[in-house]
């Protein structure tokens, strides 16, 4: 079975995964957007027997913008965001896909709160390539 790590900046917050995602999803959410400082968010949820976190956590609450309830977990050390349970998803819990530092990890298999999406991101395969060491 395939076991996939994760870890926050600082590595002091880690999980690991059991298994294939259950679903990996972009959201372009205003509050997506804040919380990770880009344009949007994409998270990998796998079942929550599946997933095991080594580390210390805080917890911050808030609802979606459909009225969901969500908590997210971050690194009391880096604040880097981790994990998270939505209501909306019982029995799962997301992990930020950046966390997992693996550009082999599947792509996501659907977008949501596409009327947030900037416009501009469509254009991103068009850019020009830096590369670097």
């Amino acid at each position: 079975m395939t076991v996939r790590r994760a870890a926050c900046n600082c590595g002091q917050l880690q999980v690991a995964c059991d298994g294939e995602p259950r679903r990996i999803s972009i959201c372009h959410c205003l509050a997506c957007q804040r919380r990770t400082g880009s344009v949007f968010g994409v998270q990998a949820w796998f079942l929550r027997a599946a997933v095991s976190v080594a580390g210390e956590s805080r917890a911050f609450a808030r609802a979606s913008d459909a009225g969901n309830s969500l908590t997210f977990r971050f690194c009391p050390v880096c604040g880097a965001t981790l994990y998270w349970e939505a209501a909306a998803f019982p029995g799962l819990i997301a992990v930020g896909v950046g966390s997992f530092a693996d550009p082999t990890f599947p792509r996501p298999q659907v977008a949501v709160w596409e009327k947030r999406r900037h416009e501009w991101v469509d254009a991103l395969s068009s850019l020009p390539i830096e590369r670097s060491n």
